[in-house]
């Protein structure tokens, strides 16, 4: 059934597609956000592992909605829940842990910084930091960030202080900050999207340990759920449709997009027509959506005239270790491994970018120090181990002994993702969904260069934690993906024939589609990215409005 019309369709609620909703609302726009997963309440985020980690509160199970993955083009694709982001109002910003890094400006010209490598596709952005700078402020104050900016080798130029000071941290922060600085490098404190205090009518944090892999019920987390949906909401313009699963974008006889078929809660197929539409559902998930598009004007996908519909698909890379101190034994040299505070907010960045490739890699990246996610199933299942290696009974009862008298302290790497011509996302169509849809098929082909960077980054995070004095430090890997932060399939460019999208992130080939999550990014940097998304929704947002209005 066809609805009335409204100005703009928005696909996803998350960091992309909840600024572009408020500022349209704000500006008088008729605006229909349609979203495939439910509307939590604060009342719905309990602490619950099984309920929230284990089944499909956030993720989709991968049975009923699968990714296929595969190792290179010659791997075989397995069903995996993999790249998938909370599918709830607020998307991944609901359940994430809200750290809220910038890019620095190296970021946004990457390729004429490093040159050509080979065997990538890195290009430079077609806008720079100082063009994005003002919306990472708006985004900042709008989602409300608590931090502290001090100088370091890397710091990217900023206007003025955080909205909100720092949180309170645990005193093992201090610890840090002094090996640090006897090696010379520099401990900063780690921006949060979780506010410190009373702020915009929602409560401070609680201190509770459960930010990631969680809801927040309290608000203080500054997922779009909390932040910018209800006041989206409150302008009477907007108009949030959850359960609605996206199907396909159509498009009239001129080639324009013309509306968004879609199933509702009940399982019946929608048809939204707009007179703007935008993808906003992950760089996975958007990309799916075009490419399942298809029509005689577009018959590879809505926008695909170019064959990159898809191409360069960016993770990021992952690595880390942790180390593990026995309270009993060292409570009485350290009396702070008994303090409860959850927070350590530190990060290391004095290897953001190499002065040469003597390691094998010029871009490096972020290393997050932070305290072990207290979930208990997630480390008893750790401990008990797999295959060969796995034991139980006396041996892993000890190791959880063990684990019970420890505090784990680790870091996580967040280095660059290189753009190979070989990772990439299309449809498969002998493959459906619950909705009857072709699922997205991922295809990863790491670049060399990314593992020498993680391998480099975490040897670093090794030296910090080994002058802290622990029992033991644990590698955890050095070769992986964070497959929810994604970009880069629908990449913005000057050049048609090398882009998808324009600088506005509008598509070069559809003059009123745009595709605003991080499918429009070149590179991914080595931060974390749902900052610098949620500020290009505003950036894109300022150009929307004033466009529609003129």
């Amino acid at each position: 059934m066809s609805l009335p019309s409204v100005d703009v369709c928005i696909v996803g609620s998350g960091a992309g597609g909840a600024p572009l909703a408020l500022e349209l609302g704000r500006a008088g726009f008729k605006v229909v956000v349609l979203e495939k997963g439910r509307h939590y309440q604060p009342k719905d985020f309990v602490h619950d592992e099984i309920l929230n980690s284990r089944r499909n509160f956030f993720m989709p199970l991968p049975w009923e909605e699968p990714h296929l993955v595969r190792q290179g083009a010659r791997g075989r694709y397995e069903r995996s829940n993999a790249a998938w982001t909370a599918n709830c109002v607020g998307g991944g910003t609901v359940h994430m842990s809200g750290f809220f890094y910038r890019l620095k400006p190296v970021d946004f010209r990457l390729r004429s910084t490093l040159g050509a490598v080979p065997g990538t596709t890195v290009a430079d952005w077609p806008i720079s930091y100082e063009e994005l700078a003002p919306f990472y402020d708006k985004a900042e104050a709008e989602l409300g960030v608590s931090g502290q900016a001090v100088p370091h080798p890397f710091a990217e130029p900023r206007s003025g202080p955080y909205p909100l000071p720092p949180l309170d941290v645990h005193p093992v922060a201090s610890e840090i900050d002094k090996v640090c600085a006897a090696m010379g490098w520099h401990a900063l404190p780690t921006a949060r999207g979780i506010i410190s205090k009373a702020y915009k009518g929602r409560s401070p944090c609680a201190y509770c340990a459960l930010c990631g892999s969680y809801g927040c019920e309290t608000g203080a987390k500054s997922s779009t759920l909390a932040s910018l949906i209800p006041n989206a909401i409150a302008t009477g313009n907007v108009e949030v449709r959850p359960g609605c699963m996206a199907r396909s974008i159509e498009v009239d006889k001129q080639g324009r997009a013309k509306s968004v078929v879609y199933l509702d809660k009940d399982g019946v197929a929608q048809e939204q027509p707009a007179k703007v539409i935008i993808a906003s559902a992950t760089a996975v998930e958007s990309a799916r959506l075009l490419l399942n598009s298809t029509s005689s004007r577009f018959p590879h996908g809505l926008a695909n005239g170019s064959g990159l519909v898809g191409k360069n698909l960016l993770f990021s890379s992952f690595g880390g270790s942790r180390a593990h101190f026995r309270v009993s034994k060292q409570k009485a040299a350290r009396p702070w491994l008994t303090d409860p505070a959850p927070f350590v907010n530190r990060s290391l960045q004095d290897f953001y970018v190499m002065p040469d490739a003597r390691h094998g890699f010029r871009k490096g990246g972020t290393l997050g120090f932070m305290w072990a996610h207290p979930n208990p199933i997630y480390a008893a299942v750790g401990l008990a181990g797999t295959g060969k290696t796995g034991v139980f009974g006396k041996e892993l009862k000890d190791r959880m002994r063990a684990y019970r008298d420890s505090r784990i302290l680790e870091f996580e790497v967040y280095a660059e993702f290189l753009p190979t011509p070989g990772t990439s996302v299309t449809v498969e169509s002998e493959v459906k969904d619950k909705y009857g849809i072709p699922v997205a098929a991922i295809t990863l082909d790491r670049h060399p260069a990314d593992f020498a960077a993680t391998r480099f980054l975490v040897e670093r995070g090794e030296e910090v934690l080994m002058r802290l004095d622990p029992d033991s430090v644990e590698r955890v890997g050095t070769q992986g993906e964070t497959t929810i932060l994604q970009h880069g399939t629908c990449r913005f460019g000057d050049d048609p024939a090398a882009s998808v999208l324009d600088k506005h992130c509008r598509a070069h080939e559809v003059p009123n589609l745009y595709v605003v999550d991080g499918s429009f990014m070149p590179t991914g940097g080595s931060v974390p990215s749902t900052l610098t998304i949620a500020a290009n929704s505003f950036r894109v947002a300022d150009h929307l409005v004033r466009t529609l209005k003129g």
